[in-house]
């Protein structure tokens, strides 16, 4: 979205001018995050994790790379090489947990940026694409997360592997001869660990391809903002750039200052201390557990512990786990207050903070063991999230009374007085 009051790009050397005739990729840039993308003055740091996101990213990338060079993808020496790369290849123990960390650090920030859309209801018109590329992207870093979590071929990443492909398994009629495709072969072996390698190192050069289109949708509509009052007015907006790359700036500074207290200090809190045994087919570990990031899911996966009719239990949990994501493709749709941010709608702000603490719990459920009583309570949590999202939210969008809006962003920001100017007397001309 280009406003017309959007500042254009102006080349100044001769070197510039000419770049801009044949390349204009300094034009682009400028309108993508330069003084040339007006945006809402009142975004607050929630609307730094998009940033953030992008720059883990880069560092999951980057580290991913090189250690590639080193990594060999075979059932007989890949605990080994990963060994090797930790205590061989110089700086080696610093990519590996950069790397590691960097996909829980990854997943922190991504689960904000999703909250945060999902208070301010980012996900409505117009900037719905917006929303559903964010969950594409989701989906695709869980997969990658996944194959990535298989690559040190420790005791956790053989048996995370048979468990989660057995999850295709429990599919009617073609489930196992699915599972086999996947695995090339009737458990996790040579086969697998190449074509996860494989696609392990490809999908996230997919994931910035979407990233790019994410991005592009964003600048159709422009950036939403806590009140959830479309821009009107020039005095509504600030140029990206200085304001909030200094902004983001800030907020990348603490980021980096949290990630290396972890990466130097607490290296291995995140991880399992099983996947520092080889894999062994004919050990089953006592408490196999996905990564921490997967455990909301994990804990809706393990909810459905009866036949329903002739619908196996797995089925239903698998299904469900499935649904728990689906599902949020659809809010767009589900949710139909004309308000989008919660802080003007106080019913669905209630139940918005019982959501965070319903997944919350369930991320708990899902790193504890598989019995009473939290076998009970993650069908209670797994029964409220699917109510929230498919019953209470359609309902609160139709019976609440949300709070007055504000006319303008700039109104929200500075206020009216008595008078009724927006401003008060600070922006009214001079005697």
């Amino acid at each position: 979205m280009s406003f017309s009051w959007a500042k254009h790009y102006e080349p100044k050397s001769d070197l510039t001018k000419w770049l801009d005739e044949r390349l204009p990729l300094p034009r682009l840039v400028y309108g993508a995050i330069g003084g040339g993308y007006p945006v809402p003055r009142n975004l607050n740091y929630f609307w730094n994790f998009g940033v953030l996101a992008g720059i883990a990213l880069v560092i999951q990338i980057v580290t991913g790379i090189i250690m590639a060079m080193h990594y060999a993808p075979n059932a007989l020496v890949a605990f080994d090489s990963t060994e090797h790369i930790m205590r061989d290849v110089n700086w080696g123990w610093m990519l590996r947990y950069a790397h590691a960390n960097g996909a829980s650090f990854f997943f922190i920030v991504v689960y904000i940026h999703i909250f945060r859309g999902l208070y301010f209801s980012s996900y409505k018109a117009p900037r719905e694409m917006i929303w559903l590329l964010g969950l594409v992207i989701f989906l695709l870093m869980m997969a990658t997360a996944f194959m990535g979590y298989v690559l040190p071929w420790g005791q956790m990443s053989f048996w995370g592997a048979k468990v989660i492909t057995g999850l295709f398994g429990a599919i009617p009629l073609v489930g196992e001869p699915i599972q086999t495709w996947l695995l090339g072969g009737f458990a996790p072996d040579n086969a697998a660990l190449n074509r996860f390698f494989s696609l392990h190192y490809l999908l996230p050069f997919v994931i910035a391809g979407v990233v790019i289109l994410h991005i592009w949708a964003l600048h159709i509509p422009g950036s939403s903002n806590p009140t959830g009052v479309e821009v009107k007015s020039e005095s509504d907006t600030v140029p990206f750039h200085p304001y909030y790359t200094a902004k983001d700036g800030f907020g990348l500074g603490v980021f980096l200052i949290l990630f290396c207290s972890v990466l130097f200090f607490a290296p291995n809190a995140l991880g399992h201390p099983d996947n520092y045994i080889p894999a062994n087919p004919l050990s089953t570990p006592a408490h196999i557990v996905p990564e921490w990031y997967f455990w909301p899911f994990y804990a809706i996966l393990r909810a459905f512990t009866f036949d329903f009719f002739i619908v196996p239990a797995k089925l239903l949990g698998v299904l469900a786990m499935f649904a728990s994501i689906l599902l949020l493709f659809f809010l767009p749709w589900l949710d139909r207050s004309p308000v989008r941010s919660g802080n003007y709608r106080p019913l669905f702000r209630t139940f918005f903070i019982i959501l965070v603490l319903d997944v919350l719990l369930l991320g708990y459920l899902g790193g504890a063991p598989a019995e009473e009583p939290y076998v009970m309570l993650s069908q209670l949590a797994s029964a409220y999230y699917f109510a929230h999202f498919l019953i209470i939210l359609p309902i609160i969008s139709k019976i609440e009374k949300p709070k007055p809006l504000p006319f303008s962003i700039t109104e929200a920001v500075l206020g009216k007085d008595s008078s009724g100017s927006v401003g008060g007397p600070a922006l009214q001309p001079a005697e």
